[in-house]
């Protein structure tokens, strides 16, 4: 599936706060109510991906960890098989969220990656089209109508044909499969970043112009803009390079998942990222903030110091 500009952070400064490493160990202001003396903890890399709401979760796990005295450091890489292997090679340890579908699994086998269970968001992909299209034009939510949209959408890279703006690379998608499995009227764009597709989708939903175009929940962008999913066949899949093409995204439960290293441990931060769940409404919150203009560290502070009951049932 988040990450930013208009949509969140101007572009440059969520990179950046994204992308730096914390390599800090110590308090972070209070996570918890607990006076227990503090017990040793280890260092652990999470790996940090490109899209805002990512962010929020892996920045709440961090700033937590340390201030249970973990050394925590965050590195940014594509998702999938770049961090798999990085887990692989030991320099990785978390992933917070993952949308693979079970691309883990030949890493899962040979004991690099394992499934520390769900961290309690519910994912769904899917092409959506702004609200106000799904009320001028009711049907256009059913997928077997988009050729008749098509011209709708035509833009000057598009060649002709109805744009389909796709995620980024290295995003889950089988929007090439969809378009030629459906024989639909479209030429399959990608965009560069998570902002471009909210640019998409913020000018369109001001304008009232025409966009169709590659999305996901949770992401607090939805709470901005009214979208409206486009629903194709239910699916048919789970791994994405088993996917037909001619059915739905499924939706999924989000795992966690973890190297070896973390799987195994017992210290303050192996206890908090397994007992660590929370909701598409909290992740949405904390997003939401760094959207606004607050850092991550900043957003996730404030999200633990107002839930630290829930956040003590994590830490104990």
């Amino acid at each position: 599936m988040t990450r930013k500009t208009g949509k969140g952070l101007k572009a440059v400064a969520l990179a950046a706060a994204v992308g730096l490493a914390l390599t800090a160990c110590g308090s972070v202001d209070k996570a918890s109510s607990s006076d227990k003396p503090a017990e040793a903890c280890g260092s652990y890399a999470i790996a940090m991906h490109a899209w805002v709401g990512y962010t929020a979760s892996a920045q709440v796990l961090t700033n937590i960890g340390k201030s249970l005295g973990c050394t925590i450091t965050q590195t940014t890489l594509d998702e999938g098989t770049v961090t798999y292997d990085a887990m692989e090679a030991g320099t990785i340890d978390l992933i917070v969220e993952d949308w693979g579908g079970g691309r883990w699994s030949d890493w899962e086998k040979r004991g690099a990656v394992v499934d520390l269970g769900p961290d309690g968001n519910i994912g769904l992909i899917g092409m959506y089209v702004p609200q106000w299209m799904a009320d001028k034009y009711p049907d256009i939510t059913d997928s077997a109508n988009l050729n008749k949209y098509a011209d709708l959408f035509k833009t000057p890279e598009s060649k002709g044909k109805g744009a389909w703006l796709e995620g980024p690379p290295g995003y889950t998608t089988i929007g090439e499969k969809l378009v030629k499995a459906n024989n639909l009227n479209y030429t399959v764009l990608s965009q560069g970043s998570e902002s471009a597709l909210i640019d998409a989708f913020t000018k369109a939903d001001k304008d009232k112009t025409a966009v169709l175009a590659y999305w996901w929940t949770p992401q607090n962008l939805l709470a901005k803009i009214k979208l409206a999913r486009v629903n194709f066949p239910a699916n048919d899949w789970t791994d994405p390079a088993a996917a037909s093409g001619l059915t739905d995204y499924p939706e999924t439960v989000l795992p966690k998942l973890g190297s070896k290293k973390l799987s195994e441990s017992t210290d303050p931060f192996g206890r908090l990222v397994k007992a660590w769940k929370w909701t598409n409404d909290d992740q949405n919150a904390v997003a939401a903030d760094i959207d606004g203009g607050m850092t991550p560290e900043a957003a996730a502070q404030k999200w633990i110091d107002a839930h630290a009951d829930l956040v003590a049932t994590w830490t104990k």
